[in-house]
């Protein structure tokens, strides 16, 4: 099987400017496992490092980051979109001889390539949806709750989009826990993970919100609402939501960056958890950890 590198971790941990090392030492390029990096113009509330858009490629550092902003921000993008998207990237860099680094905290989108998940069912019900989605997180997983009892213990409970689609799933009649099954591997993965303690992690992650602000984090919203509807799914992203509460008088701006920061914190918990299911991850300190790592993945 051809060779694949996925750097992962939770928000805030340096997995981009370690894949970007990684990439320049073994002539690879990136592509972007982040569910929020996907929509055009959502830049400083993402995330998403510095670079520039060149012929619909996304170029930081002389790297190349496929899947990063190329969606139209009312669209909604289903794993099974991002898997088969993410395969034919995958498959092209290969083509050209270079190496594919799978960089991201989604986990569900890593793991649909890596397990190669079947992520089967139903069309997306556009009535039902709507009808959902006027429910609050806690009435929906009280909902899963009763509907499918095994998907309810491992689903992100905070993840509203994530919730409707279960519960879409378990009333077209199927369990939402019997769609996601494995198949046989589609690469040879080297699973990188950044080890980093909880204390620095959330040090990172507010020093990191405090710079969104500084760079226009409020004014980015403010622009974007002109463009797009706030129920577009772009906006449910940790930062957007708090902003548009903060411009619609809702909460004042120390009060929204504090809502960032515990939302940011709550969030890198629940993608430790996930990441800490998988007993492939290589946990590494280090640039150079991980560099040993690759180059002994081709001996």
């Amino acid at each position: 099987m051809k060779k694949i590198i996925t750097i992962l971790g939770p928000t805030g941990s340096g997995k981009s400017s370690l894949a970007i090392k990684l990439a320049k030492d073994f002539h690879g390029e990136i592509v972007s496992a982040d569910s929020r990096q996907i929509y055009n113009g959502f830049i400083i509330g993402s995330g998403l490092v510095e670079g520039i858009l060149e012929n619909n490629v996304f170029i930081s550092n002389n790297i190349p980051h496929h899947l990063v902003q190329f969606l139209d921000p009312e669209r909604i993008f289903s794993v099974s979109e991002f898997k088969k998207l993410a395969i034919e990237k995958i498959k092209k860099i290969h083509k050209n001889n270079k190496l594919p680094f799978l960089v991201g905290g989604t986990g569900l989108y890593i793991d649909s390539i890596l397990k190669n998940l079947s992520l089967t069912g139903p069309k997306p019900n556009e009535a039902l949806r709507k009808k959902l989605e006027k429910k609050s997180v806690d009435e929906l997983n009280s909902q899963l709750e009763i509907l499918d009892p095994v998907s309810s213990k491992h689903i992100d409970k905070k993840n509203k989009r994530r919730l409707i689609r279960a519960i879409e799933v378990c009333l077209s009649g199927s369990a939402f826990s019997s769609i996601n099954k494995q198949n046989p591997k589609l690469f040879d993965t080297l699973k990188i993970g950044i080890k980093i303690q909880r204390p620095e992690l959330y040090e990172r992650i507010d020093r990191r919100v405090d710079g969104m602000i500084e760079n226009g984090l409020i004014r980015e919203t403010e622009d974007l609402l002109k463009f797009h509807n706030k129920s577009s799914p772009a906006f449910s992203g940790i930062g957007y939501k708090q902003a548009i509460e903060c411009l619609n008088g809702q909460c004042l701006k120390n009060e929204m960056i504090r809502k960032i920061k515990n939302a940011t914190h709550a969030y890198a918990r629940r993608q430790i958890t996930w990441f800490k299911r998988d007993s492939e991850i290589n946990w590494v300190n280090d640039y150079k950890e991980a560099k040993k790592l690759v180059e002994k993945f081709f001996l």
